[in-house]
């Protein structure tokens, strides 16, 4: 049996041998970065700009998405930053945070950051593009994301994608 190497090409496998041999090992990691802040005042789901592609080597492997958004807050009281995380234009994921702080005199709800860990099964070896959306959860109160204090300045938000042998 034998295992050919082509520099074009890349790596040919007998048939019938499993090139997935080390399954939970991570086979590609790719990383993105984004520091412009967003707002919403609709509770209509908005891209955060927040977005990475990956192209899996298999069509078994899993796609662990990781992704921290930084920087959220909310103007209007009790408010909620909520956000979905979208493979190529399917909302496979909702997650929100609540506002955790309002300084009561200019009433800006400072929440932090909003994150989450997915893994997901996307079934393909075609290039899957993964990004964040977000909206106000309190429709016509302004959400933002990638803010600094009170949404003046900027902070950084990240999505990582792995590629999961399975």
């Amino acid at each position: 049996m034998s295992t050919i190497i082509d520099g074009s090409a890349g790596i040919t496998f007998p048939s019938g041998s499993n090139p997935q041999a080390a399954p939970s090992k991570v086979l590609q990691v790719v990383n993105a970065t984004v520091a412009t802040t967003v707002f919403s005042s609709t509770n209509t789901f908005v891209d955060t700009g927040l977005t990475a592609s990956i192209t899996p080597l298999f069509s078994t492997s899993k796609i662990l998405v990781i992704a921290d958004i930084n920087g959220a807050g909310h103007d209007g009281a009790n408010g909620v930053v909520a956000c979905n995380l979208v493979r190529n234009s399917t909302t496979i994921l909702n997650f929100e945070s609540a506002a955790g702080w309002n300084n009561g005199a200019v009433s800006v709800n400072a929440i932090g950051s909003v994150s989450t860990n997915y893994l997901d099964s996307p079934a393909t070896t075609s290039s899957t593009t993964y990004k964040v959306q977000f909206c106000s959860g309190l429709n016509g109160s302004r959400a933002f994301v990638m803010g600094g204090a009170g949404g003046v300045g900027s902070s950084t938000s990240t999505i990582t994608l792995m590629e999961i042998a399975a």
